[in-house]
C-alpha cells in the first residue's frame, strides 16, 4: 500500500511539473505578437479550366496541440438538499436501522428504504465492515 502511496505522489509531482511547463508555454505563445494574414487579391474572372485528377500527394500529419494545463479546483462546500436530508443509500438505511427499538429485519428494511435485495445487501455489509451496525440474529441489525 505505500508503494502505491508513494507512486502516487511521483506522479502528481509530474503532474505538477508538466503544468508549470505548459503555462510557461502559454504565456510565451501569448507574449508573442499575432501576425496577420496577407490579404488575398481577387484575380480577374478567367474561364474555368477543366480539371484533371491527379494522385494527390498524401499530407504530412498535422502537430499534436498542446495539452492545457488542468484547472486547479476550488475546493468550495456547496449546500444540497441531498446533503442536508441524509440522501445516500447508506445513511438510509442506518437511519432506519437506528430508528427500531429491538433492531431491524430485512423485510422492514426493504419496506421502508424502498430498496432492491441487492442494494439492501451491499448497504448491510457496507455498514457492517464500517462497525456502525451489528447482526444480533440472522436477518436483524442493530445499531452499534
Amino acid at each position: 500500500m505505500k508503494k502505491v502511496q508513494t507512486q502516487i505522489k511521483v506522479i502528481a509531482k509530474n503532474l505538477s511539473a508538466l503544468a508549470t511547463k505548459l503555462e510557461k508555454l502559454n504565456s510565451q505563445l501569448m507574449a508573442q505578437p499575432a501576425k496577420k494574414a496577407p490579404a488575398k487579391k481577387k484575380a480577374a474572372a478567367k474561364p474555368k479550366k477543366k480539371v484533371t485528377t491527379k494522385a494527390k500527394a498524401p499530407k504530412a500529419p498535422k502537430a499534436p496541440k498542446a495539452a492545457k494545463a488542468p484547472k486547479a479546483k476550488k475546493t468550495v462546500a456547496k449546500k444540497t438538499k441531498a446533503a442536508d436530508s441524509k440522501a445516500t443509500v447508506l445513511d438510509n438505511v442506518l437511519d432506519v436501522i437506528s430508528k427500531s427499538r429491538n433492531g431491524a429485519t430485512i423485510a422492514n428494511l426493504k419496506a421502508k428504504t424502498k430498496l432492491e435485495s441487492r442494494q439492501l445487501s451491499n448497504a448491510l455489509y457496507k455498514l457492517s465492515k464500517k462497525g456502525t451496525i451489528k447482526t444480533v440474529s440472522r436477518g436483524v441489525y442493530v445499531k452499534a
